[in-house]
């Protein structure tokens, strides 16, 4: 059967498809691929009895006090603290990693560490704490007779999907402190970690500081179905993912074509760029410390210049064998062909390195092509990155704008010339010159973040690339009429 989509193009449903499909599913037209989704009606189901509790909740949320909600952060996080409270959700954490590992999949953000448990409380505290801006007057516009305010104001229903990363619960939560409700899905590798959390933490919180049921409200699904079902629902006001590139970009297609903001937070990848002015043993530092695990903020790729690059080759080789061998593997590099030759032959040699299915051998060191900076490694336990040397700053300035996801970039250098250039050179929405893993909301900025943004689909408006719980609001204006005889 043929679709029409995008206008003026037709994609085909596949024999796989209309077997599967049975009377009372739906099936998702993603207007810019041609994709055709399909989601049984149970999955529908699941979405929609969660954004149902949410809207009634979100109808409520005006009788709820401040207070209240600074005590569903004290509550949640005090369950997550008592270990007889945690013991059964460290269960279903170990339980979720180890099916995981035993279908090969990667559990870098999936394990519940003592240090993930301790950013998780740490979160909520920082909620309890912040400041709320519900009803906040921004803005007072006096007139003869008349004024206008501009308040702050809840913006409704905030539709969150994410990876399996069980700390993003906290992060999620923080736009209760701005007046909204939020729905959320988590990647079926950790669906039995989230049933547990709202069973042993999240709910009796949500019931102890008095807060209407479906306020926090979990997608209970493991079906990716569901997710496209969340964010083809309209009365969504806000639609946040945070996942792999590819998932990310077909999700928030999802929402766009069905008329709900989004903000997304896929493809990341640090750079590091070094400048004429590195201090070895700064450079050194930046890049190891940039590599202790995978997540966005990890370094992915280093430009060196050619006037120091017989220096501090070998210095970022250094650290990146000390960064494996702090995780008792080793590492993977990508070289161009202008580093090539920069490269000792031992480090083209098979080794052992750590993937998400185990051990395996392969080269430590491979070639890649000059128009393939941007691509990310998604590593599980040994560090991969990719190194280019390059005639001058400008010119890696120039590949990280025309290739990276235009995430994270800094630049190593003493001289103060130079960092005043490539900041007002490089497209990136967060500039260091050091190592890249300060990039976060918690660490940066005492905000548990929703996620961050990249400027790969363009600059954002009005607001920075971290998405915080108290950065979702809408504003509306309120008139106190003072002459009763006003007319226009």
């Amino acid at each position: 059967m043929p679709v029409l989509y995008g206008g003026d193009r037709v994609a085909h449903v596949s024999q796989e498809l209309a077997d599967a499909y049975e009377p009372g599913d739906h099936v998702i037209v993603v207007q810019s691929t041609g994709d055709l989704l399909h989601v049984p009606a149970a999955a529908h189901r699941t979405a929609t009895a969660a954004i149902d509790a949410a809207s009634a909740a979100f109808g409520a949320i005006g009788a709820v006090s401040d207070d209240q909600i600074t005590q569903f952060y004290h509550e949640f996080a005090a369950r997550l603290a008592d270990n007889t409270a945690f013991a059964p959700i460290a269960a279903a954490n170990a339980s979720d990693v180890e099916a995981a590992r035993a279908r090969g999949r990667s559990v870098t953000r999936l394990v519940l560490s003592d240090k993930m448990r301790a950013d998780m409380i740490e979160g909520l505290g920082l909620w309890a704490g912040t400041t709320s801006v519900r009803d906040e007057v921004m803005e007072s516009i006096e007139h003869a007779g008349w004024s206008v305010d501009l308040v702050r104001s809840g913006l409704g229903i905030v539709g969150f999907i994410f990876e399996g990363r069980p700390n993003v619960f906290a992060d999620a939560t923080g736009v209760l402190r701005s007046g909204n409700a939020v729905v959320f899905r988590i990647g079926s590798d950790a669906l039995g970690t989230a049933r547990a959390i709202v069973e042993h933490a999240l709910a009796p919180a949500v019931a102890a500081a008095g807060l209407p049921d479906g306020i926090v409200s979990l997608v209970d699904s493991p079906s990716r179905a569901a997710g496209w079902a969340l964010f083809s629902d309209p009365r969504l006001s806000l639609a946040v993912a945070r996942g792999s590139g590819a998932a990310v970009d077909q999700l928030g297609a999802v929402a766009r074509q069905a008329g709900i903001p989004v903000s997304l937070h896929g493809t990341g990848g640090a750079w590091i760029v070094a400048g004429e002015t590195a201090t070895p043993d700064v450079f050194s530092a930046a890049v190891f410390n940039s590599l202790d695990r995978k997540v966005c903020n990890t370094l992915n790729t280093c430009c060196i210049p050619e006037s120091r690059a017989a220096e501090l080759v070998p210095v970022f080789l250094e650290a990146l064998l000390a960064a494996g061998k702090e995780r008792g593997t080793n590492p993977k590099l990508h070289v161009t062909a202008s580093a090539k030759a920069l490269i000792p032959a031992e480090w083209f040699v098979e080794v052992e390195i750590a993937r998400a299915e185990g051990g395996v051998l392969e080269p430590m060191t491979v070639d890649i092509g000059d128009d393939e900076l941007g691509v990310e490694w998604e590593w599980e336990d040994s560090p991969e990155v990719t190194l280019t040397i390059v005639p001058d700053q400008e010119t890696a300035v120039a590949l990280f704008n025309e290739q990276s996801p235009r995430f994270g970039a800094s630049l190593v250098a003493e001289s103060p010339d130079e960092h005043a250039a490539f900041w007002a050179s490089v497209d990136s929405p967060f500039v260091g010159n050091g190592f890249t893993r300060w990039i976060d909301g918690q660490y940066a900025l005492n905000r548990p973040e929703l996620g961050l943004s990249n400027w790969q689909s363009g600059r954002l408006f009005g607001r920075p690339g971290v998405l915080s719980g108290d950065s979702v609001y809408t504003v509306r204006a309120r008139a106190a009429q003072t002459d009763p005889d006003l007319r226009r």
